[in-house]
Parts: C-alpha cells; sequence; structure tokens
C-alpha cells in the first residue's frame, strides 16, 4: 500500500468564497483604521490585536489553506499562535508599565 494516494480531492472554497473573505479583510483593515482615529483609553490595543488575529487566522486558514493540511501543519500553526500571544503579553506589560 503506497503512502501516496493518487486520488487528490480538491479542497478549499471557490472564488465567491474568496472573495468574501477578502472582503472580510478590508472591512477589518478599515475598522483597525478608524479604531486608531477613535480614543478607547486602554482597550484600543486589545481591540487592534483581536481584530488582527482575526485577519491572520482567515489569511492562514483560508489563502494559506492550511484548513485543509494534515495535522502536523496545524501543530505547528498552534505552536506560531502561541508564540504570537505570548508577544501580545509582553507587547501589553511594556505599554502598561511605561
Amino acid at each position: 500500500m503506497s503512502q501516496h494516494d493518487n486520488n487528490h480531492e480538491h479542497h478549499g472554497i471557490g472564488y465567491g468564497g474568496l472573495t468574501l473573505v477578502w472582503l472580510g479583510l478590508l472591512a477589518l483593515t478599515s475598522i483597525t483604521v478608524s479604531i486608531a482615529g477613535i480614543s478607547l483609553g486602554e482597550y484600543t490595543l486589545f481591540v487592534a490585536m483581536g481584530i488582527a488575529c482575526v485577519k491572520s487566522i482567515l489569511v492562514v486558514n483560508y489563502f494559506m489553506h492550511i484548513k485543509f493540511e494534515e495535522p502536523i501543519f496545524k501543530v505547528f500553526i498552534g505552536i506560531s499562535l502561541f508564540t504570537l500571544v505570548v508577544i501580545f503579553i509582553l507587547t501589553y506589560f511594556d505599554i502598561s508599565f511605561r
């Protein structure tokens, strides 16, 4: 039995779905720019970082097709996300204690 099947299923979404994801990314970018002009106090950083997380998840899952890859890729993405969270926490403490 071969480890590699010659039957590759097409995974992913069509052009319409990718267009919707792209439009969502544009909307989130415009929200990020708008948030920069609004004073939300200490919540501005959290909102900007949250929007950045959502945008990165959309790009990774749909444009990089990680959603349809093997589990080992998802493990590496999980490690990367953990590193990202650590960087966010360190950024928060850096800004908070200035």
